[in-house]
């Protein structure tokens, strides 16, 4: 068959933080992509204000390198920096649909982990070969030769005996941050011995097959992603599989249900290092940004209207976390955000379908309120957040675990834990996994002073997890988690052994009051910070919900006393982001989410109602 020489279409995949968009950069400044003196941001990939503040990559994004070969030929590389975390799965799986090859970035210290597991997994599925690029060799704690051990171990336990190809795959090590890779192995903690990426380009010729065409094949290009602008609406990203795609050309639309609607491309662009440039045309294996088709779809064809061709639609994981967005029901709805209706929190989440394949929303029983499924709870709360910076006002409910019935059994989705903790907090570590269902099934002592535990646990044991890991290991244990498949109902999980200090009335916090009730618990709120009945205004070190009134003020008299004009010393209210409120909640609990506030607050505000729902549970 025919191939493209002058092309390579590459997928970086790796776990979160290993250097696959520092890697990107790299790449991109020593291909010429920007010139000596411009200023250029670090991760330029991670373009979302989000992916900025956590540090993660949270959508595939493509760019496109032209490298000059040692033998003067020029070659495009096109390639999709992907997400690591499990949570964004979608974007890696639809991501692997525009590519030919991966390189699947390991760093020096850590090694695999469970997320490196996830997206190999994806990339062997597919069949795609391999570049294993052992990063951060450089590390002062870096053991190269130990993960390249632990890296064959992996590709051995997820390969098919049919796949006994794909163990032979090439390794270049590298120090991305400083734009530095070869293919000989340095000593620990050392650079390698080249100036620059070079051998990583050679290794990605050498190893990514160019990709091949049919001669004189009919148009099919496969939409993979979409985005917009705000000049030319609704763009659609394809990669083109057989036949040329034309600016201006009469294509055949065929839709996911196998509609087949002919339409006219208003506009084709091609990606250069990170700006769309127009083009008259590209051919097969080109990745292009089209527009004129408002409603198009991730999955669906454009193909020739002579011979419409469907290509396969993309299938992603089914999810296995849900909760509840709706409008915001809070006495102190409408103060903040300017989109209240649930008209609107509606569009808002059909908008996020077109684009977010690994998401589902389903209606409840209330008109208000909607069903959101995902991957997990990091993914839900991203979502959440996009909204809240958008104007919006929510209800959002505690996350959940979507169970499944098979052989008559209740089935529950189960995550494979990894912690590396401190040799002092192993027993501490063991005893909470206890607690939530977890076994372990690895544990490796490295002599560094730090074990790696490997836990299989159930999904809703780790709800609420990381904020009590965290303060169990006084902030130094790393945790990562990713899914692993369903297993039978393990039994109840008691997460959280505290209850809920509960406003009994609305008003104004005063100093006075958090006072008297500081020594009840751990307050979230601060003096002169608006609370309403049933909002949870701090954390009760008993077992039990405490109904306080946090407004009350000090009586006035015309009596001077001696300690009258004391000030009162108020330990610093808690703060939560938006992920560890949702961690907080108990199942009768949920969060108000505004612009400006996340606030956490009963299901039921009034507390006689309340009591009345308590009453009946103990009935049943």
């Amino acid at each position: 068959m025919p191939i493209r020489a002058d092309l390579r279409n590459v997928a970086i995949i790796a776990h979160v933080d290993h250097g696959k968009t520092t890697l990107v950069d790299a790449m991109l400044w020593q291909s010429g992509a920007f010139r000596e003196n411009q200023d250029v941001e670090n991760r330029v990939m991670d373009s979302m204000d989000l992916e900025r503040e956590k540090g993660i990559t949270i959508l595939a994004k493509n760019t496109a390198v032209e490298h000059t070969m040692t033998d003067g030929r020029k070659v495009t590389v096109n390639i999709i920096d992907t997400p690591g975390h499990a949570d964004f799965g979608g974007e890696v799986e639809r991501g692997l649909e525009m590519v030919d090859g991966v390189v699947l970035l390991v760093d020096a210290s850590e090694g695999p982990l469970p997320q490196t597991r996830f997206v190999l997994r994806k990339a062997l599925a597919k069949k795609l070969p391999i570049i294993v690029v052992i990063n951060k060799v450089d590390r002062s704690d870096a053991r190269i030769s130990e993960v390249v051990d632990e890296v064959y171990a992996l590709f051995m336990d997820l390969v098919d005996d049919d796949q006994a190809d794909l163990l032979d795959f090439p390794i270049v090590f590298a120090a991305a941050k400083a734009g530095r890779a070869s293919r000989t192995q340095p000593a620990d903690g050392e650079m390698p011995d080249a100036e620059d990426l070079e051998a990583l380009f050679e290794v990605i010729m050498e190893t990514i097959p160019a990709p091949t065409y049919t001669e004189g094949a009919p148009l099919q290009a496969h939409v993979t992603n979409l985005d917009s602008s705000p000049y030319l609406g609704r763009l659609a990203l394809c990669r083109v599989i057989e036949g040329e795609i034309r600016r201006g050309q009469q294509v055949a639309w065929i839709r996911r249900d196998g509609s087949v609607q002919n339409v006219k491309l208003s506009e084709l662009l091609m990606t250069n290092a990170l700006e769309r440039v127009p083009a008259e045309s590209a051919g097969p294996g080109d990745i292009v940004a089209i527009a004129g088709i408002p409603d198009i779809n991730i999955g669906e064809t454009l193909s020739d209207p002579a011979d419409p061709k469907p290509l396969p639609l993309i299938h992603v994981d089914e999810p296995s976390i849900s909760m509840t967005i709706g409008i915001n029901t809070s006495p102190l709805a409408g103060r903040v955000g300017k989109k209240l209706t649930a008209r609107l929190v509606k569009a808002r989440l059909d908008q996020e379908l077109i684009g977010n394949v690994s998401i589902k929303v389903n209606n409840t029983d209330r008109p208000d309120t909607w069903e959101v499924q995902g991957r997990g709870e990091l993914q839900l709360a991203v979502l959440v957040e996009m909204m809240r910076r958008e104007g919006f006002e929510l209800t959002v409910g505690k996350p959940e675990v979507l169970l499944r019935e098979i052989d008559g059994k209740t089935q529950e989705p189960v995550e494979r834990l990894t912690v590396d903790v401190p040799e002092e907090h192993l027993g501490t570590v063991t005893q909470l996994m206890g607690t939530r269902k977890g076994r372990m099934e690895q544990m490796i002592n490295h002599g560094t002073g730090w074990v790696r535990l490997e836990f299989v646990v159930p999904a809703r044991g780790l709800i609420g997890f990381r904020t009590e890991f965290l303060t169990e290991t006084r902030g130094t244990g790393i945790m990562n988690h990713v899914f692993e498949g369903y297993e039978p109902w393990a039994g109840e999980i008691k997460t959280r052994t505290t209850g809920s200090l509960v406003a009994d009335r609305q008003g104004t916090v005063t100093a006075y009051a958090l006072f008297n009730l500081q020594e009840r618990g751990t307050m979230f709120v601060s003096p002169t910070q608006d609370v309403y009945e049933g909002m949870i205004v701090g954390e009760n070190s008993r077992p039990d919900d405490m109904d306080v009134n946090p407004t009350k003020e000090k009586k006035l008299t015309n009596v001077r006393s001696s300690t009258g004009e004391e000030l009162e010393r108020l330990v610093p209210a808690r703060a939560h982001s938006l992920e560890q409120a949702l961690e907080f909640c108990r199942a009768d609990e949920c969060l108000e989410v505004t612009p400006a506030a996340v606030r956490m607050r009963k299901t039921v505000l009034p507390a006689h109602e309340r009591a009345k729902v308590r009453n009946r549970a103990k009935k049943d």
